[in-house]
């Protein structure tokens, strides 16, 4: 009796010591140092879709503070002639240590002309998750916040690398994966949909049998969560994405593959 007491008082100890950072590691078994992801990037204007410029993702193995981490980048650039309707510039990056743990977040956005930063610093101790904040809002506004997490807390890019590594056997269509976001200035809650199966086209030529997921955020004024963007990614062990509708303030945008290099595992989704 008294061994299975200890046993349990051991366990409960361990559970409630162990770091937040721990608790919110995972197994990336999607992606590796060097992937390289290239597309081509559409914006619909006034009903029609127009070639808008592109889009690349990059993830390598890097540093951050003086230990190993992944860092991860999404660029959009717009071409000349949709910049005369429309000016376009998305530049993500993030940072995630080996097991998947969120680090630090970026996000400058330029949609027309409005151009805002959102940056998040996370860090780990006594089973919570620690976030330092910051907003540049559109008129040059600088605000810092601190929020402390009880529940491991994500970014739009931190969660969808995580989210690669995840395995759908066994989801129906609607299985939602809950979890925190954080942008600059909040943390609010947000969910990945699974909507299910389908073959998509990329602009390399090829088409592939995709998963696909929603990204979406609780909107606080409508009361109800609002998609941010929706991926069709390969369905095998890389989970690259194939598509992305983008779903921004001032319209919608898409990205089709055309390149892929570096890839982790065997491409195993082509439709012949």
């Amino acid at each position: 009796m008294r061994l299975r007491l200890f046993l349990l008082s051991s366990l409960v100890y361990m559970l409630t010591a162990m770091p937040a950072g721990a608790q919110c590691s995972f197994r990336n078994t999607a992606f590796k140092s060097g992937e390289f992801l290239a597309y081509n990037l559409y914006y619909n204007w006034k009903f029609v879709w127009v070639k808008a410029g592109t889009a690349s993702m990059y993830t390598v193995q890097s540093n951050y503070k003086g230990k190993d981490a992944y860092r991860a980048s999404l660029t959009t650039r717009g071409n000349n002639k949709v910049d005369q309707m429309f000016v376009l510039r998305d530049t993500l990056l993030c940072y995630s240590s080996l097991d998947m743990s969120p680090l630090y977040f970026r996000k400058g956005a330029r949609e027309g002309a409005r151009y805002t930063v959102d940056e998040v610093w996370y860090t780990y101790g006594g089973g919570k998750t620690h976030l330092r904040q910051h907003r540049i809002n559109h008129e040059g506004k600088h605000g810092w916040y601190n929020n402390t997490m009880d529940d491991c807390t994500y970014d739009m890019m931190n969660i969808f690398l995580r989210a690669r590594s995840f395995s759908p056997e066994g989801w129906k269509k609607g299985h939602v994966v809950k979890f925190p976001i954080a942008d600059g200035n909040s943390v609010e809650k947000g969910q990945l949909r699974y909507r299910g199966k389908s073959t998509i086209k990329a602009d390399d030529g090829k088409k592939y049998r995709c998963l696909e997921l929603s990204y979406m955020e609780y909107d606080r004024d409508d009361a109800k969560y609002r998609e941010i963007v929706r991926f069709y990614v390969t369905d095998d062990e890389n989970h690259v994405p194939i598509r992305l509708d983008m779903f921004l303030k001032f319209g919608a945008a898409k990205a089709f593959l055309t390149n892929m290099k570096g890839v982790k595992n065997p491409i195993t989704s082509i439709v012949e």
